[in-house]
C-alpha cells in the first residue's frame, strides 16, 4: 500500500516510516499543513496516517480539502490529544479511525490494514476473482486453491490489478502505486516488465488465466474474461 504520514516530530514520523516499510509499503512523509495539503492532492495514497497538531494550523485541514475536492484515501487520525471532541470531530468530517498516541506499531499497522480493507474490499478479508483468492490479512494468494509463491512486489501487482480490473493501467501508475515517487525514473521500464511477466508466468504455470494483456503504446489491463 501507499501511504502518506504527516508528522512534525522529525523522530516520530521516522520510527513509524521505518516500521511502515519494513511492512512492506510505500511510505512518504510530510512534516507539515502545507506539505500535506499538496501531497494528499498531488497523489492517491490507500491511507493517510494524519497528526493533529501540526506547526503551521491543523490536520483537520487536510482532511477537509480532501473532502472538497473528493480525493479518496482512508484517513487514521494519530494525536496526542484524546478528548471526544477531538475524535468526533475528526471522525465526522471524514477520517476513518482515530488512534490516541502514544501507540504501538503492531495497532498502528493493524488499524491502517483494517481501514484499506474496508475501504478497497467493502471489509472483506478475501477477495474472490474467478480461480484465485486473494487472502487480504496474511497477503497469501491462491489458484485453484493452491498456495501461490508470489513476493511481495508481485502480490502487490496482483492485487493492484484485479481492484483495477478492466481498466488501463499505465506503466507510470504502477511505478508510483507500488514503488512510489521516490523511485529514479528513467526512460525504461524494464523492471515493470519484468514484475508483470514473472506474475503472468506464475498465475499460468498454476493451471490459471492469462488475464494480463499488454496493451501497446499504454500499459496492461487485467481483463475478467
Amino acid at each position: 500500500m501507499k501511504l502518506l504520514i504527516v508528522e512534525d516530530d522529525k523522530s516520530l514520523s521516522r520510527s513509524i516510516n521505518d516500521y511502515l516499510k519494513m511492512e512492506g509499503h510505500i511510505c512518504e512523509v510530510a512534516l507539515n499543513l502545507h506539505e500535506a495539503i499538496y501531497k494528499a492532492a498531488d497523489n492517491k495514497y490507500d491511507c493517510i496516517i494524519l497528526d493533529i497538531g501540526l506547526p503551521d494550523g491543523t490536520g483537520l485541514d487536510v482532511i477537509r480539502q480532501m473532502k472538497a475536492n473528493k480525493l479518496s484515501g482512508g484517513i487514521l487520525i494519530i494525536s496526542a490529544k484524546s478528548s471526544l471532541d477531538d475524535k468526533l470531530t475528526g471522525l465526522n468530517i471524514g477520517a476513518d479511525d482515530y488512534l490516541t498516541k502514544p501507540f504501538h506499531f503492531a495497532e498502528l499497522s493493524a488499524r491502517i490494514n483494517s481501514i484499506c480493507r474496508r475501504n478497497n474490499f467493502m471489509g472483506m478479508n478475501e477477495i474472490i476473482f474467478n480461480e484465485i483468492r486473494i487472502r487480504t490479512e496474511d497477503n497469501q494468494v491462491y489458484i485453484n486453491d493452491k498456495l501461490l509463491n508470489l513476493t511481495k512486489k508481485e502480490y502487490d501487482l496482483l492485487l493492484f490489478f484485479v481492484v483495477n480490473r478492466n481498466r488501463i493501467i499505465t506503466k507510470e501508475s504502477l511505478v508510483e502505486h507500488l514503488w512510489g515517487d521516490n523511485v529514479i525514473l528513467t526512460d525504461s521500464f524494464d523492471f515493470v516488465y519484468t514484475h508483470v511477466k514473472n506474475l503472468r508466468k506464475k498465475i499460468v504455470a498454476s493451471k490459471g488465466r492469462n488475464y494480463i494483456k499488454c496493451i501497446y503504446g499504454f500499459g496492461y489491463k487485467f481483463i475478467d474474461s
